[in-house]
């Protein structure tokens, strides 16, 4: 079924409830008087609230009605932020200066306002010491607690563990306060930022 409303001729009613093109409300008038002041004023009736008894029709000129809607719709799409998924994968006993590195990996993340899917991978009799994968991740969430919160508890995934930490900040905030970091140091906004629209996983950084 079409939503677009029904205007002009297509209105088949034998009165409307009449509303000017500022807003003021005109009355009820019967659609014949209603279309000759649409066309007086070289404007559009449109029905606005069908369901009424009897309907609301306002005089507008509905081409351009349409067309501010159009690019609205297209500004709130363009400005609207997608969550990105990084994912970190780490071993049971990783070493600290590699844990070091990826906790930076997993604070600059949560900082850009992304989820990280973090992983840690058992390998032999790892398997038979799942609790250590737990320490590790919970070790990592309390480490960031500031940035992000456990959105996904840890949980087995056969071989692996997987826990996925979110963002406090959103994605939009962390994009305006990196643009005016930039602006206040002078810095041109570059086109190619790091962050990507597409809500795709970053390669994942293993340990060799």
């Amino acid at each position: 079924m079409s939503t677009e409303p029904r205007i002009n001729e297509r209105i088949r009613v034998p009165e409307v409830r009449l509303v000017g093109p500022n807003g003021e409300q005109v009355g009820i008038v019967s659609i014949h008087d209603a279309l000759k002041l649409a066309q007086e004023a070289d404007l559009d009736l449109v029905e606005v609230a069908a369901t009424a008894r009897p309907p609301v029709c306002k005089l507008m000129d509905y081409g351009k009605f349409k067309y501010e809607s159009a690019m609205k719709a297209r500004e709130a799409r363009k400005n609207q932020a997608h969550t990105i998924i990084k994912e970190i994968k780490l071993r049971p006993k990783i070493d600290p200066h590699d844990y070091e590195t990826k906790k930076g990996h997993v604070v600059r993340f949560l900082k850009a306002g992304d989820k990280v899917k973090v992983t840690i991978m058992f390998r032999g009799r790892e398997q038979s010491r799942p609790e250590l994968g737990f320490r590790l991740l919970q070790r990592l969430a309390e480490d960031v607690q500031e940035l992000g919160f456990v959105e996904s508890q840890p949980k087995q995934d056969g071989r692996n563990m997987i826990m996925v930490i979110g963002p406090h900040k959103k994605k939009a905030e962390a994009k305006a306060e990196k643009a005016a970091a930039k602006a206040q140091r002078g810095e041109e906004p570059s086109g190619s930022e790091e962050e990507s629209s597409v809500p795709e996983a970053e390669p994942s950084v293993q340990e060799a």
